[in-house]
């Protein structure tokens, strides 16, 4: 039996496709249509999901066999790369992406796949010769099950970037997929379930809400947890796993900000800037969800952002014109709608309203315009908060010590971007910026080898780059005394 059962989403277990008697159902974002039924996971069957894992790591010789684990991880590269088309059509219905987005999601999948392919064959320890001829070494060891929890946005890629390092270290998994795109899920668990060589019960995936998922944070048998989602949720789950000392990789909200320096170059730098905040509609933690520019070309930059977002195009992937696609459902559309009402209550100054299309060729979808606000005040919430959705704000700054100031005043440092053809200033800027990337004079470039992770409340430890594989490893010290004789 595959993933789906006439056009019911399944959920993974043990090697198995398990239904459910209660099937729930799954909606086109861009239409609000239904457009199919997922097997709800209870807590029952994560549990069993957890045990399958938890057996499957103490018996079976996955955690030893870097030979195999390596094997698996290419094998895993290959399917998708069979399945592709199959697998951005999906997406882009499921998930509301346009095609050229789904496209770059699911294009990342094989490269990150085969890079820890490959660092599954070079992890090592150490050792060292000791006083006395005694002998220390170092092994790293996969700590047991990794619990792995994945958001709406961009499900298949962030699946695969908690999952590739963890079980190129050796663990085994539970996936926890979000509700929403529960169709994309159980495909993309399909299309890894054929990879060659892959034993029984060391993936399972599952369709569930946070009900049924907070096993994962409670179970004694998940030592880690691999997050990707918003900054609250986060707290609240590292509170509930705090009880048993559960170790906690988290990737969370992020405001990031676009500095634009007095000789940025325009003319690469706002179609970067509203490619920013438009990409996924916004539904991106990396979203460069604010402007800061130089008052010396504030004017320029207020024009041609107002005329670039008034014209951007929204609608859905079957349209090969649209621009940006829909947010992932009408309450969404309701909360980012809500945030800016209550920026322009706070004094904000409207440039681009945007707000819920009155496009009637949309009717149904959940789209939401582009919106751009010019805000003076840095406590001001639109700034302060993560919005999660189309909505851009600039601000005015008259020194490179200010923009710093503004950049840094905020609870997240997940990453910002700096634009300048000065040869030092870029430089200069980045390292003062409290954030765990800065791109300079581009924006979202993500390599599979740099570490990608947050400052501040955007997170803790990181996902890609050889770091992103110490979340599912203990360090054990052995200790060799001389031989009697």
């Amino acid at each position: 039996m595959r993933g789906r059962k006439s056009n019911v989403a399944l959920n993974w277990v043990g090697g198995e496709w398990i239904d459910s008697a209660d099937h729930r159902p799954v909606f086109d974002p861009a239409t609000g249509k239904e457009i199919g039924t997922y097997a709800h996971a209870d807590a029952e069957l994560v549990e069993r999901a957890v045990d399958t894992a938890d057996q499957t790591f103490r018996e079976s010789d996955w955690r030893h066999d870097r030979q195999l684990r390596s094997k698996v991880l290419n094998s895993m590269a290959d399917c998708v790369e069979q399945r592709q088309k199959d697998l951005i059509e999906l997406l882009a219905l499921n998930n509301g992406k346009i095609t050229p987005e789904a496209t770059f999601e699911v294009s990342m999948v094989p490269s990150k796949l085969r890079w820890w392919a490959a660092m599954a064959l070079t992890e090592q320890g150490r050792a060292s010769a000791m006083p006395g001829q005694r002998t220390s070494i170092v092994v790293r060891e996969p700590v047991g099950v990794a619990g792995i929890i994945v958001p709406f946005n961009s499900p298949v890629i962030l699946a695969v970037r908690s999952l590739a390092p963890a079980l190129a270290a050796g663990t085994t998994a539970v996936v926890k997929f979000p509700e929403e795109t529960a169709l994309i899920n159980s495909l993309f668990a399909e299309v890894i379930s054929e990879s060659v060589g892959l034993p029984a019960g060391v993936i399972s995936a599952v369709n569930t809400d946070r009900e049924a998922g907070a096993v994962l944070i409670e179970s004694p048998k998940v030592p880690v947890i691999s997050f990707t989602g918003s900054t609250a949720t986060g707290r609240r789950i590292s509170e509930q796993g705090a009880g048993r000392l559960k170790r906690f990789g988290l990737e969370l909200g992020g405001k990031t900000p676009m500095i634009l320096c007095e000789s940025a170059d325009l003319d690469q730098a706002l179609p970067t800037a509203q490619k920013a905040i438009t990409v996924f509609a916004g539904q991106f933690c990396m979203a460069g969800s604010r402007l800061l520019v130089h008052r010396s070309i504030a004017d320029k930059v207020r024009k041609e952002m107002t005329a670039r977002l008034s014209s951007v195009k929204a609608g859905p992937a079957s349209d090969p014109t649209s621009e940006m696609g829909p947010l992932i459902n009408e309450s969404n559309v309701e909360r980012v709608n809500a945030a800016v009402e209550r920026a322009i209550e706070e004094g904000a100054k409207v440039l681009v309203r945007g707000g819920p299309s009155q496009d009637p060729r949309l009717a149904g979808g959940a789209f939401y315009e582009p919106t751009l606000l010019e805000v003076s005040d840095q406590s001001s919430s639109i700034v302060q908060k993560e919005t999660f959705g189309p909505v851009l704000t600039l601000q005015v700054f008259d020194t490179e010590k200010e923009a710093i100031a503004m950049a840094n005043d905020s609870e997240y440092g997940l990453s910002a971007s700096v634009w300048s053809r000065d040869v030092d200033q870029p430089m200069r800027i980045a390292h003062q910026l409290e954030s765990g990337t800065v791109w300079i004079n581009d924006w979202a470039v993500v390599y599979d080898g740099f570490e990608e992770g947050g400052y501040k409340q955007s997170g803790a430890g990181r996902l890609n780059g050889t770091s992103a594989m110490d979340d599912f490893l203990e360090f054990k010290h052995i200790a060799m005394g001389p031989s009697a004789h």
